[in-house]
């Protein structure tokens, strides 16, 4: 193809350009230095009848992390949730790439080389004044360690995908009523009438220890389970080979020791480590200690009382894990917890009279009575009333009453007519592209699933969990 490309530099060059990831591989290679011939199963996703590999996850995760800024690239290193974000991110993009390839493939869609070299010869990272230079091709294989065969399928898969996907990315038209019908929806406004009826209107006496323990009873307080844990940890950089075999040799030498009988902080102090113990962690929470994660504390969580964890590596050192104790969770002792019932007892009973009052007014009001205090208001469904009452205006229909609950107060709603908004051409436009955008989204969405049905996703789970989560 190359030979193409030379020879072909001064023909006429494709209309589409297609996007090249080529400096984007900074990683490239790096998962043979991690993964070696560890395992000889390297798949990690099945789609349909292809697979993804450990490799293309890595040069993918290596691509998107390049595209990062170095705050975003430290966080996805330090912050679990942005890690997790960051692994979604490219499990999603390898699995819906590789159902588009798919589906391509099944439609006999046929990409050429010729092609391919124009779509090569048309990118600027190749070109001078505009002309394509075949050796800035070649510096830029020589440079990103990429074969001709690489950057060609990259170019390929792009293609593919595009004639597969082109057809559910069209826009679509949205017809004019439902426009309307959605703008009247939106912005009607309905006449209301609602009286409050406050909790803290009422008053209650203080409660008997036999109310608190009936209330308790109905209302327990759960004291979460709680883990008193110790770590072992041996600092190193493990980004550097050789102080990564200083670490790695000094914690198997504790370790030996552990399992020989020794205490962790026996070994530790014989090992020259750091020895932490830390009582009473709950499961989710957040400590200041630097070493213990939120990975690492749903791995404490995970094992039994008084056992150790394998070697752990970590980006900074190798850390030894110990359950030392566990005390499950638990109902709260009455007498521990008894002052702090007491507001909710009080509300509780307030609660309960409201209500009465409550029902009486809404007894009134389909009877046709009047009811003191009603406020009359015209409404929209974001604002001019309390938002429970909102929504029950919207909920129901001209005529219906109804009790709506909030946090604090009971509020009896009777609902009024309809008055349509006037006309705004400018808002019913903006109405039109987000329902247009809507529909793409949906016909995106059933596409999707259709592919996945298809060309089934399977995950190898022990790869998953070996090389992605660890």
């Amino acid at each position: 193809m190359l030979e193409y490309l030379r020879n072909a530099a001064d023909r006429p060059v494709a209309k589409v350009l297609m996007f090249i990831l080529i400096f984007s591989f900074v990683g490239w290679g790096a998962a043979e230095w991690i993964f070696g011939g560890a395992s000889r199963d390297t798949t990690l996703i099945r789609v349909g009848g292809e697979e993804i590999s450990l490799q293309q996850f890595n040069n993918e995760r290596s691509a998107q992390l390049a595209s990062m800024s170095k705050e975003e690239q430290r966080a996805s290193y330090t912050d679990p949730a942005k890690a997790a974000q960051l692994t979604n991110n490219v499990v999603s993009k390898l699995t819906t790439n590789q159902l588009a390839l798919n589906r391509a493939k099944d439609l006999r869609f046929v990409v050429s080389d010729k092609r391919i070299a124009e779509e090569i010869k048309k990118h600027p990272q190749f070109q001078i004044n505009g002309q394509f230079q075949s050796w800035m091709f070649d510096m830029v294989l020589q440079n990103s360690g990429l074969s001709e065969q690489d950057i060609a399928n990259s170019l390929r898969g792009d293609i593919l995908r595009g004639m597969a996907l082109t057809p559910v990315n069209a826009k679509i038209s949205v017809p004019q009523f439902a426009v309307d019908a959605a703008y009247n929806a939106r912005y009607a406004k309905r006449g209301v009438k609602y009286a409050t009826v406050n909790f803290s209107d009422y008053k209650v006496p203080e409660p008997s220890d036999e109310q608190l323990k009936n209330y308790y009873v109905a209302n327990p307080i759960i004291v979460p389970e709680k883990r008193s844990v110790s770590y072992v940890f041996v600092a190193s950089d493990n980004s550097k080979p050789d102080s990564y075999d200083e670490g790695y040799k000094k914690m198997q030498q504790i370790e030996d020791m552990i399992i020989s009988g020794e205490t962790m902080k026996t070994a530790a102090d014989k090992g020259k480590a750091k020895f932490v113990s830390v009582p009473n962690v709950e499961r989710g929470t957040k400590l200041s200690d630097k070493v213990l994660s939120d990975d690492l504390i749903a791995k404490l969580f995970s094992m039994e009382s008084g056992s150790e964890s394998e070697l752990i590596e970590l980006k900074d050192g190798f850390v030894i894990l110990r359950v030392d104790a566990v005390v499950a969770e638990h109902n709260a002792e009455f007498n521990d917890v008894k002052k702090s019932l007491i507001s909710g007892w009080k509300k509780a009973e307030q609660r309960k009279q409201a209500y009465v009052k409550a029902n009486e007014y809404l007894i009134a009001l389909n009877k046709g009575e009047s009811v003191k205090n009603m406020k009359e208001v015209n409404v929209s469904r974001t604002e001019g009333a309390p938002l429970v009452v909102l929504n029950a205006v919207f909920a129901g229909k001209t005529g219906d009453n109804s009790i709506a609950e909030g946090t604090d107060a009971f509020f009896v709603v009777s609902v009024g007519k309809n008055t349509l908004p006037a006309p705004d051409k400018n808002k019913k436009d903006s109405l039109r592209k987000e329902m247009e955008k809507m529909s793409e989204h949906f016909v995106q969405d059933d596409y999707t699933r259709f592919l996945k049905q298809e060309y089934p996703v399977k995950v190898n789970e022990r790869n998953y969990e070996k090389f992605v989560t660890k």
